[in-house]
């Protein structure tokens, strides 16, 4: 009993010295200690669209596991995927705090990107031909679509196209080239072969003679007949793009829209002898389009003059094709007629002098096509087998007289031709224009010329004839007087006599005519108002 107590007063005792101790001690290092402070967020929550994906430590993590999501989401496809998304973290200090599974965060961001997809852009390839453009799939698209725009004229597989980067665009734009095909002609034996072969040096010696013997004239079979050479006549350009799969259009669509013709506009200079309907007849439209297509031309009896530019339309392609073909023809010719001029004759004046004959060659052409149209042709090699003989004529260089409405004003009452015989004595074919006009109007000459005849002749009544200087007659009647005599010379616009009533007459007017070769040819042919 006694030694139990001594042991636990011993025991008091150490502790006491110790607690002692441990006072000192912290006596002397409390001034180094500071306090706790908070070191700020440690755990952070991910939202999606405002829905709760999980909590991960850092915020770095968030970012990994949004792309992670985003790349499986649109792991399997080559188009641009647009995702209406917003994201946001939002972070906290906790003392104690628990993360979730990542695999599992990543399947919830997925679930939230595939409900949120708004659209995809379809990679695809824009084909500009000039103003117009066509959306395609693949850039093998747009080199068969170009391909099928070649084979309308060309056959299938003689051409191909590729795309070429342009180097000389800031952007990237890609610019089709057309390839012949190659067609691997037979090889002959190599010159190693013949040199060392069993003719050895002989065919070395054979060669070098048949390099210096002179040429020899190329003949038909040398050329390659056919399509030559092919190229767009559009300006062609072909862009990368990503697009929405409503404006990409299939293959077989998109080749329809550029190779089928289609009416587009273009512009007609007029020619020497053109009419509205012989252009119109020319380039497949009516009268009634080119008059709609055209401001200026308001009728079909509308002026028009060589050289003017009147807008039609032609059934073309979008894209349009230019190409050279060469092609061997054998046939009749006929030479170009030979003109000898003669000044002292008018420019109507023409005589022929030797009859034309056909001649007979064979030819190589070089034909130009826009299109299904030739445009240009040049011979490239030619073989008389028979020479034709050219038509020779000889014409006039002179400018003949022109002719002018005999009186001013005058209403229109009797034309050329056949008629209907009013009064006795009358003839039923009229060979002259009538003006009725008052008695006493002006009539002045046509044309210059010599007076034949002036005075009273039958049915004319009082009436004036007068020869012009290039063969031509005119005559005037029913004239009530004569101003000037036989034999006296007038000039164009010179006042020669007054109108009448005279002869055989329905009424004060005035007969006139024109007579070529003393045969009476429609008058309002020949004159200008």
């Amino acid at each position: 009993m006694v030694l139990l107590s001594r042991y636990h007063k011993n025991c008091k005792v150490a502790f006491l010295r110790v607690g002692l101790i441990a006072i000192a001690l912290s006596a002397l290092f409390i001034p180094s200690i500071e306090g706790i402070k908070s070191e700020g967020n440690n755990i952070f929550t991910l939202y999606v669209n405002d829905t709760l994906i999980g909590t991960v430590d850092t915020e770095e993590t968030a970012d990994k596991l949004l792309n992670e999501a985003r790349r499986a989401v649109v792991a399997d496809s080559d188009d641009m995927i647009l995702i209406d998304a917003q994201t946001r973290v939002e972070g906290s200090e906790v003392l104690y705090g628990k993360t979730d599974d990542e695999a599992e965060m990543v399947e919830k961001i997925k679930a939230v990107y595939t409900a949120s997809l708004r659209e995809t852009m379809q990679h695809s390839y824009t084909v500009k031909i000039d103003d117009y453009s066509v959306n395609v799939s693949t850039a093998e698209d747009v080199e068969k679509l170009l391909e099928a725009s070649i084979n309308r004229y060309a056959e299938p597989g003689d051409f191909t196209v590729d795309l070429i980067a342009d180097s000389d665009r800031k952007l990237p734009v890609l610019i089709p080239r057309i390839n012949k095909t190659a067609v691997e002609a037979e090889t002959s034996a190599s010159y190693a072969a013949d040199y060392l072969g069993s003719d050895g040096i002989y065919s070395e010696f054979d060669r070098i003679i048949e390099e210096a013997a002179p040429a020899t004239l190329p003949s038909f079979d040398d050329y390659t007949y056919g399509i030559t050479d092919v190229a767009f006549a559009n300006n062609v350009e072909v862009v990368e793009s990503y697009l929405s799969s409503s404006k990409v259009v299939p293959l077989s669509a998109a080749i329809d829209e550029v190779t089928k013709d289609k009416e587009q506009k273009t512009i007609y200079v007029v020619v020497s002898g053109d009419s509205l309907s012989l252009i119109a007849q020319k380039t497949g439209i009516s009268v009634d389009q080119i008059i709609e297509l055209n401001e200026n031309i308001t009728s079909a009896n509308s002026l028009i003059r060589v050289g003017d530019e009147i807008t039609v339309t032609v059934p073309e392609p979008e894209l349009s094709i230019r190409r050279e073909e060469l092609v061997y023809y054998e046939g009749t010719y006929e030479a170009e007629v030979q003109y000898r001029y003669n000044d002292n004759w008018y420019t109507t004046t023409e005589v022929t002098l030797q009859e034309p004959s056909s001649g007979y060659h064979k030819a190589v052409e070089k034909v130009t096509y826009l299109n299904s149209k030739a445009i240009d042709s040049e011979v490239v090699m030619e073989e008389i087998v028979a020479e034709a003989v050219p038509k020779i004529v000889e014409k006039g260089t002179k400018i003949p007289p022109t002719y002018i409405k005999p009186i001013s004003g005058g209403r229109l009452t009797s034309t050329f031709g056949g008629r209907s015989a009013t009064i006795r004595g009358m003839t039923t074919y009229h060979g002259a224009v009538d003006w009725a006009t008052p008695i006493g109007t002006s009539v002045v000459a046509s044309c210059g010329g010599r007076v034949s005849f002036a005075g009273w002749k039958a049915s004319y009544g009082n009436c004036i004839f007068i020869e012009h200087p290039d063969g031509r007659q005119t005559r005037y009647a029913h004239l009530s007087k004569v101003l000037v005599s036989a034999g006296q010379n007038v000039s164009q616009g010179e006042k020669i006599a007054l109108s009448g009533n005279t002869g055989v007459s329905t009424g004060p007017h005035l007969h006139f005519e024109i007579r070529i070769g003393g045969k009476a040819v429609d008058p309002l042919k020949y004159i200008s108002y």
